[in-house]
């Protein structure tokens, strides 16, 4: 059986080393690494778009990293529960045309007893900044 470790129930302790493994992970930017922390059939909402299962995972992640060069995450804890875990988020990137952005927002997430995310919800905020503006 496939696992991601640490497993729920989570601790403070251990859902703060899920979301630090989280973090490192998207700042690889490799779609197909970052897939391999969720179900097979998870589901995500990102911003407008509902997204379901790795393949729709690596995809979507590839497209997102084309168009967001130069791309930084930081997640921060927000709470948890036995399987549920909640971060703040922001990230900076350049688009192809050279103007950076600062995204920012929350995400919900809902793991299985395997320890990968089964849901993944997130609500993102885009603003434009100026290049000296940036601290990530």
């Amino acid at each position: 059986m496939e696992q991601k470790h640490p497993l729920p129930p989570f601790t403070l302790e251990t859902a703060k080393q899920k979301i630090q493994m989280a973090e490192d992970a998207w700042n690889s930017q490799n779609p197909e690494k970052v897939s391999m922390a969720y179900t097979v059939n998870s589901e995500w909402r990102n911003r407008n778009l509902f997204i379901n299962g790795r393949k729709e995972i690596v995809r979507f992640l590839t497209e997102k990293w084309a168009k967001e060069l130069d791309y930084k995450l930081k997640k921060e804890y927000w709470a948890h529960t036995d399987n549920r875990i909640a971060v703040r988020f922001e990230y900076e990137y350049r688009n192809q045309k050279g103007k950076w952005f600062r995204a920012y927002g929350n995400e919900n997430w809902e793991f299985d007893e395997n320890g990968l995310m089964k849901m993944r919800y997130a609500s993102i905020n885009d603003l434009e900044i100026n290049e000296t503006d940036r601290y990530l």
